[in-house]
């Protein structure tokens, strides 16, 4: 199973919390998402997870 995400973002009214991110992740691999405080790596995974 692999996963592709493609321009993929989230506003919380006007402030933007992710914008346009995109990247693909084959079967078999491990990724990580990096960033400082309110880059929104735990949005990208609430999204990417449906919660």
């Amino acid at each position: 199973m692999s996963i592709s995400v493609n321009a993929l973002s989230k506003t919380y009214g006007t402030q933007k919390a992710v914008e346009g991110i995109s990247f693909e992740a084959s079967s078999g691999k491990i990724l990580g998402f990096l960033g400082p405080n309110g880059a929104g790596k735990s949005t990208t995974m609430k999204m990417l997870t449906c919660f």
